[in-house]
Order: C-alpha cells, then structure tokens, then sequence
C-alpha cells in the first residue's frame, strides 16, 4: 500500500493510548496492516534494522503490531498474560529515536495473546530478545517509550556508542 512517516520521539502523539480493535473494522484495517508491513521494510533497507512496528508509529491509534522477525505476522489487540519473574537488562532500540538506545529492564519470558488477521485467537511464547521486542511494541500501545522506562539517568546511548551496534 504505502510507507508512511514514523513519528518521532517529541511527537506527543506518541505518548497517546491505542484504542482496542474490533472485529468489524478488520476489512477497513487491511490497509493498515500492508502499510505498517511497507514501512517496517522501507525502516530496515534504509537503517539495516528493525524487527517490529506498532501503528501508532504511524498514526493509527489502534492495538494492532507488525512483526517480521523469519515471517511477517500482525497481532491484533495484544496482551502480555504471563510473564517470568526475572528480568534483564536490554538496550533498547526505536524506529521512533533510530539514532538513541535505551537501558532498560524487561520480563525474560512472556506469553502473549492476539488475534489474528482472521480474528482467530492466537497464542505465543516469547523469550530473550523477542520477549523484550514485544514488550516493547505493547508499551507503544499503551503510548509508553523506552525513554520514560529508562533504568537510570544514564542509560542512554547513542546507536554509533555501542560496541555492538545494538
């Protein structure tokens, strides 16, 4: 469909919470869904990463996140239900800041609920890095970024600071 502009950490919508999807309003998503796909991809060939997008990166204030990690899937209304009792230490990476990471602490595990593009219930298991990812792309949902979860005044990096780039 098409790329659209990331809205950048300073935008105040960013900071606003996503309203719960329903299921008549799947047909008119449908191009949501192929334009967070476009833009998540467009992301990755100009800063060679990225792993998932949360429509209100893009301006569309509804509980929807693209994710291709091996293949491409839309959660729809995602919810962490279970989550282990450990956390890690991560640094954080951002489509909405690409240049800054941010240290903060994350669920080692969790399960997540969705719905799919059918409106079936699905169900996944999550740990390490795509368990933080998904905490992640929940949290922009709830219109909470890395930056206001940072572990301390400190825990900030910019991406060409890192050793490892990530």
């Amino acid at each position: 469909m098409a790329v659209r502009d990331i809205l950048l950490l300073g935008n105040s919508l960013l900071y606003k919470e996503s309203e719960k999807v329903e299921r008549d309003e799947l047909e008119k998503l449908e191009p949501v869904f192929e334009d967070l796909k476009d833009t998540l991809l467009e992301f990755r060939d100009e800063y060679g990463w990225g792993r998932a997008i949360a429509a209100p990166q893009i301006g569309v204030f509804k509980r929807i996140v693209y994710m291709h990690v091996n293949q491409p899937i839309v959660l729809i209304n995602p919810v962490i239900k279970l989550r282990s009792r450990r956390k890690v230490e991560v640094w954080d990476d951002c489509m909405s800041f690409p240049d800054l990471m941010v240290k903060v602490k994350r669920y080692r595990r969790c399960k997540v609920i969705y719905r799919d593009t059918s409106w079936r219930k699905q169900s996944m298991y999550l740990e390490g890095k795509l368990a933080a990812l998904m905490q992640h792309e929940i949290d922009h949902l709830k219109g909470i970024l890395a930056t206001q979860q940072a572990i301390t005044n400190k825990s900030f990096s910019l991406r060409s600071e890192r050793p490892e780039g990530k």
